[in-house]
């Protein structure tokens, strides 16, 4: 039997008056192992942190959107509560990106979990959660750090995000906002919780091989030997000059990994023609064209496949800026949104999503979380 909601969710306008207050109001009083904040970047970041409104620790990043009580929203600030007698919460911050050091990351995640099974021995069910600078070209490597150490734990997450404008990216720890940085909650619950990555496309026959790159910085030069826009523009029957988000959401590209085809999506086009991407990308890589399906039958299954033996409390979820944008065009942002409420999804657009090992972009990524015994 539950004895209380396993999850709270609040959700309060960016530009409100007291944004946090409001929030910790909203959530009531928990007590709460760690709340995730998630975040417009319209909102006032110093001002919401100078508040220190909630009585628990508190994660967070900054947001292309968010996932709420309205389904596909923007211009908000969602926090979503885990309350102590479900959940165990250990919080650990990258605070270099730049200079990881993967033996200390290691280190740091088995005595993390090695502390929550002494704390919580009868609890049964863990998964990591992470929110990383979206601008920080350094997702790959992480995730490859953060996987040997987590063990059988599954880890999802996704990359803090600045809308559509790609300028600044945050994430939120100990009442600062850092960039280059990321911050990890290691999760311990008495609750089943699965986590879960879903797209809608689907491979063609069309392929291409990057011929020169800059993978460091995520740059394709040059695809079958030719300008990089140029080429992939005329492989969709485009101008280059009509290349926009709307493009890459609608026409991306895949990579084939351990039996699964895996998006590097196209983040926009470089004044020079280069691509600039949102994951990794190098020479000799054979990138094959992709068509979506209708995302909004896909994401009803998908979802409902959650649901089969028992309905989640609530789903924290991981979802690309690129289907955002694919929402939009295709004038299902409703549909979509109508498909969130019913489900119970919170959480936020992303710059990418991280799945276990691996950095990937326009999926779903997240974790259903059921009622106690079931």
């Amino acid at each position: 039997m539950s004895d209380g909601p396993v999850i709270v969710t609040a959700h309060v306008g960016a530009r409100e008056a007291l944004p946090g207050a409001r929030l910790a109001a909203a959530l009531g009083p928990g007590p709460f192992a760690c709340i995730f904040l998630f975040i417009s970047p319209e909102a006032d970041l110093r001002s919401l942190l100078a508040e220190s409104a909630f009585s628990a620790p508190v994660i967070g990043c900054t947001t292309a959107g968010e996932l709420s009580d309205e389904g596909y929203s923007e211009g908000g600030i969602v926090a979503l509560g885990l309350p102590e007698r479900y959940f165990a919460t250990d919080l650990l911050l990258v605070e270099d990106l730049a200079a990881i050091d993967r033996e200390d990351i290691i280190g740091r995640l088995i005595r993390s979990r090695q502390g929550l099974m002494a704390a919580r021995p009868g609890w049964e069910h863990e998964f990591a959660f992470l929110m990383v600078d979206g601008l920080s070209i350094r997702e790959d490597e992480l995730t490859a750090a953060l996987a040997a150490g987590l063990g059988p734990v599954p880890l999802f997450g996704g990359s803090a995000a600045d809308g559509t404008r790609f300028r600044e990216t945050f994430v939120i720890h100990g009442g600062r906002a850092l960039r280059n940085a990321a911050v990890l909650a290691m999760v311990r619950s008495r609750c089943r919780a699965r986590v879960f990555n879903i797209d809608h496309l689907t491979p063609t026959d069309l392929r291409m091989v990057v011929t020169s790159a800059d993978p460091a910085n995520r740059i394709v030069r040059q695809i079958n030997g030719e300008p990089a826009a140029q080429e992939y523009a005329r492989l969709l029957g485009k101008d280059p000059g009509q290349l926009d988000t709307f493009t890459f959401a609608a026409h991306p590209v895949v990579v084939r990994i351990g039996g699964r085809h895996h998006v590097r999506a196209i983040q926009r086009v470089a004044p020079n023609g280069d691509l600039i991407f949102f994951s990794a990308i190098d020479e000799g890589l054979v990138l094959t064209l992709a068509e979506p399906q209708d995302m909004v039958t896909h994401l009803e299954q998908e979802l409902a496949q959650l649901s089969r033996n028992a309905a989640p409390e609530a789903i924290l979820a991981c979802d690309c800026i690129l289907r955002r944008m694919e929402a939009l065009e295709k004038q299902k942002t409703g549909a979509v949104s109508a498909i969130l409420r019913a489900n119970r999804v919170v959480g936020f657009s992303t710059y990418g999503e991280q799945l276990n090992s691996m950095h990937v972009n326009q999926t779903m990524t997240g974790v259903a979380i059921y009622p106690p015994g079931v």
